[in-house]
């Protein structure tokens, strides 16, 4: 049977619906001054948009568009958040594992006021919430510790807590949605600081080792759950603690 790829109609119309590697999803040339941004799972080829992963297609405001999908391996994507783990130090660069098939450098001077008078140290095993500025096939990804105003944000080292890991599309979900069922619900109850990396690596920070356990548990267990699901459980896990 021969399969063909969809053919775009409507951007729209292909929103939360499944696409597959080669669907092509719009046509730029049909675009009046409309920009757009494309994150994992897109690509442009002249004036179309195709799919190059099987999944779901995602949009969010203002102009986003992404595939999502559930998978252990990330390829990284400029514009992305992701949790590196720094492997090594050069001269110019951090080395950095951001679960991809690349290590990724990190330039020393990346930091906001960075010069060559206070480069950072940081020892291999460092956690480090990064941005990824450049993806380019076949090449290392380069990160930066700041937003795209040259600011650190929330960007940097993370110092304690705990780093646990996700499929890809939990972890997007995590930190697209606006409002986020599970989280919604934690943050009603519990005070804590959370990190979100779009390479399938999560940190929570609480005041107790309790709390941080439970935060964890309650993200790990939301993935298969609808939003009415997702509230229930945090009532049981909170419920249990106290």
């Amino acid at each position: 049977m021969k399969m063909e790829a969809k053919q775009p109609s409507t951007l729209s119309s292909f929103i939360d619906q499944p696409v597959v590697p080669g669907d092509v999803i719009l046509d730029l040339s049909s675009l009046a001054n409309q920009t757009i941004k494309l994150g994992g799972g897109l690509r442009q080829d002249c004036d179309t948009v195709s799919v190059m992963k099987a999944g779901i297609l995602r949009y969010t405001k203002p102009n986003k568009y992404w595939v999502e999908s559930s998978q252990k391996r990330y390829v990284p994507c400029a514009g992305d958040s992701v949790l590196g783990i720094v492997v090594d130090t050069k001269p110019d660069n951090f080395l950095v594992d951001i679960k991809g098939s690349m290590l990724a450098f990190l330039p020393v001077l990346a930091f906001e006021g960075g010069t060559r008078r206070n480069i950072p140290k940081f020892e291999a095993g460092t956690l480090i919430y990064a941005r990824v500025v450049k993806a380019n096939t076949g090449m290392n990804p380069e990160l930066s510790c700041m937003d795209a105003s040259g600011k650190a944000a929330e960007f940097g080292p993370l110092k304690e807590g705990y780093m646990f890991e996700s499929s890809t599309g939990l972890s997007r979900i995590l930190l697209s949605s606006p409002t986020c069922p599970v989280l919604e619900a934690l943050g009603k109850k519990l005070s804590f600081e959370i990190a979100i990396g779009l390479n399938g690596r999560n940190w929570v920070n609480a005041p107790s080792p309790a709390t941080t356990i439970l935060v964890s548990n309650a993200i790990m267990n939301s993935e298969s759950l609808s939003a009415v699901q997702q509230k229930i459980m945090v009532e049981k896990l909170l419920h249990r603690v106290q």
